[in-house]
């Protein structure tokens, strides 16, 4: 069999255990015979019940993150519509920013992170406010500036990961972080919003992302790729 015909049986394969899964869903069953219990998390596009430790996929028009059972990731992961989020988590240590760059991309907030578009073909900044992820186009002449200080960045997947930026203590802190991450980072902060400036939001929230992020971070140094 060769691989295209391998992809599409396992495709094939998938879409049955799927439809499986909302027959047996419907009949107040699980897939395996037993009572359905009442779960925690659903899959986004066929409401099968999932572990909380599942995968994700990005809606690339939508910007929207959609979690997905193990048989909707492998039939949709490769449609054009949707991308698998990343996979890695990397630290990155000697990170060039300096304050004019950073002001070159007119970022009110001193927190986002950046992304690669697919679909606009340029790179698309997204920063948390109170109705969730506020996002801004950048400018691709600031951008390849900061790339070109920055090698590392050249190899960021497009829609899959981004670049997240915390400059809102002392030590700035950056990391190239699956793209489910980020948008779990906007989220919690959007359920803690208060006021104008966050609040305690920013506080609690943040330092709590981002020491989860480096506890399983693998470590870059310099400035090579």
């Amino acid at each position: 069999m060769s691989g295209l015909e391998e992809m599409k049986a396992a495709r094939r394969r998938a879409g049955l255990v799927a439809r499986m899964r909302a027959i047996a869903q419907a009949n107040g069953e699980s897939p395996n015979g037993g009572p359905l219990s009442a779960p925690e998390e659903r899959c986004d596009l066929c409401n099968a019940p999932m572990p909380d430790d599942h995968r994700h996929l990005l809606h690339l028009e939508e910007r929207r993150i959609l979690c997905s059972c193990e048989p909707c990731w492998a039939l949709h992961s490769g449609d054009p519509e949707y991308r698998p989020a990343g996979m890695r988590t990397v630290w990155l240590e000697d990170f060039e920013c300096p304050d004019e760059v950073w002001a070159s991309f007119q970022i009110p907030i001193g927190l986002a992170f950046f992304m690669r578009s697919s679909t606009t073909g340029g790179v698309v900044a997204f920063y948390p406010s109170p109705a969730g992820a506020t996002e801004s186009e950048l400018d691709l002449e600031a951008w390849d500036a900061f790339v070109e200080a920055n090698p590392r960045l050249a190899d960021l997947d497009p829609d899959g990961e981004a670049l997240v930026v915390n400059r809102l203590g002392d030590a700035p802190q950056y990391v190239i972080a699956p793209i489910d991450d980020c948008y779990r980072l906007v989220g919690m902060i959007k359920s803690r919003w208060e006021g104008i400036s966050g609040g305690s939001a920013v506080e609690t929230a943040v330092p709590g992302f981002f020491d989860d992020l480096r506890a399983r971070a693998t470590v870059s140094n310099g400035t090579a790729r």
